[in-house]
């Protein structure tokens, strides 16, 4: 089941400074990573400070972006002031390899087109850029397999859906909630305290092949108070608590993101 999230343009509004809220976005991510969030959508909620959407859209593709070309993509910017408290993601996508001696056959790898003297060539992150000769442009990601190993290092271009691994996810900014919901294909699950306590029957009820989004509201207002009275007309959603007897006044988005994901895997996993 592919599992994806959506999150209010408001995520950050509880955080007074650009430091706690570059934080607070490096746990979301984190989240998303351990428990292979395929799509993060960012749903406008209200009027917020523009640079706030900017900053949670930048800073979490940015951390999803293998780090050996990241300096390609994101030029030194006030939206990565504090790029330095950030927690990698680590994962597959990320490989640590930088000799390319050590190279095989089969090893799966991010690669980006760059145009060198106006020839372009493919960074693998290692110093061997590979000639690139396809259409593709400069600037753009592709996933590749080695057909053979050092010293040859012939390459295939590959689709992410032919992956075993988790690859990573993909931030979409969207318009409002509703919009976002009405055109889900598959099933959807809206978290708030005021939805059923969460038991193993119902979360057994989503293990299908159908995509799952999990939608968060804001630090403000809950999915309720988003929604409105929208909430009637929406299609296979149910609403959920995953944090019955709370003993909290509030639940901090990012405990909310990091719990609900903690109980559908074990879902997804069989243990429930």
């Amino acid at each position: 089941m592919k599992t994806s999230i959506a999150i209010p343009d408001s995520a950050l509004i509880d955080e007074s400074t650009q430091l706690n809220k570059s934080r607070k976005i490096s746990i979301i991510a984190r989240a998303c990573a351990i428990f292979q969030v395929e799509e993060i959508f960012i749903y406008h909620e209200r009027h917020v400070d523009n640079k706030d959407t900017k900053l949670l859209s930048t800073i979490l593709k940015y951390l999803e972006t293998p780090q050996y070309f990241r300096r390609h993509l994101y030029p030194k910017m006030d939206l990565l002031k504090y790029a330095g408290v950030l927690q990698p993601l680590k994962i597959p996508s990320h490989s640590k390899i930088s000799n390319p001696k050590l190279i095989k056959s089969g090893d799966v790898r991010e690669g980006l087109v760059v145009s060198i003297k106006g020839k372009k060539f493919l960074d693998l992150g290692f110093n061997h850029l590979l000639p690139y000769f396809k259409n593709e442009k400069v600037g753009t990601r592709i996933t590749i397999q080695f057909k053979e190993g050092y010293p040859k290092l012939s390459i295939k271009e590959i689709s992410k859906n032919d992956l075993q691994e988790y690859w990573g996810y993909k931030v979409k900014e969207r318009g409002n909630l509703f919009s976002l919901l009405s055109s889900w294909k598959g099933n959807i699950v809206l978290t708030s305290r005021k939805g059923k306590v969460i038991s193993s029957s119902q979360i057994k009820s989503l293990k299908n092949q159908k995509p799952l989004l999990v939608v968060f509201g804001s630090p403000e207002r809950g999915i309720h108070d988003i929604l409105g009275s929208d909430i009637k007309k929406i299609q296979n959603y149910t609403i959920l608590n995953f944090f019955p007897n709370q003993a909290t006044e509030t639940i901090r988005l990012e405990e909310s993101i990091l719990g609900s994901l903690a109980i559908l895997n074990l879902n997804q996993t069989g243990y429930i």
